[in-house]
This record gives C-alpha cells, structure tokens and sequence, in this order.
C-alpha cells in the first residue's frame, strides 16, 4: 500500500475506535489538518494519555508523477482511495516530494 507520512498532532475523541487530528506538510510547506479514526493512521494503540507528536502514515493512490533523473521530483496523491480521507477543508489531492512516498513502510523507489 503506498502511503505518506503524516504527524499525529493529538487525541481528539475515544468514541471507537478512537480518533485522531494529524497534518500533512505538501511540497509547498502548507499544513493540512485531518480528522481521522486512529487505526486508519497508525497501528499503534492511541489513546489521550499517548504521547504527541506521533508519526502516522496516510494510505493513498498516486495521480501523476513528476520525477527528474536525480531522482528528486514531486507525486500527486489522492487520499480519498482506499479509506475515503479528506483535509478539513475537504481536500483529498495534494503534491508531494517524491521522496516522501512510502510503500508498506519503506520509501517507495
């Protein structure tokens, strides 16, 4: 599964299975806010008494691809498959350094 990493800002509400707020910082430096179940992001058990910030990783698909020969360039991703994520302001498309991809835990290549 391809995701982005994300940052688990705090715990929000313990209705199951819990939910979170994380930001993702895009290629421009912007910070976008999102509410989300916590097993959607992480798999670690979060809870109020957890400690933030934490890391967390957002599933998603890529929509295009702009990558130089160096290996350096920026990815479209779309949050909205397979979980149906958007940001608060109901964005799911954001750009990315292609660097920041990660492919079941690893940086995708």
């Amino acid at each position: 599964m391809l995701c982005v990493p994300v940052v688990i800002t705090r715990f929000v509400d313990d209705s199951q299975p819990g939910w979170v707020e994380f930001v993702l910082t895009d290629a421009a430096g912007r910070e976008w806010t999102f509410l989300e179940k916590v097993p959607i992001i992480t798999a670690e058990s979060l809870d109020a008494s957890s400690r933030y910030p934490a890391a967390g990783a957002l599933a998603c698909d890529v929509v295009w691809r702009e990558v130089s020969a160096g290996g350096d360039g920026l990815i479209k991703i779309d949050t909205e498959r397979p979980f149906g994520v958007a940001s608060l302001d109901g964005c799911t498309r954001f750009v990315i350094p292609a660097a920041m991809l990660i492919h079941d835990g690893e940086p995708d290549s």
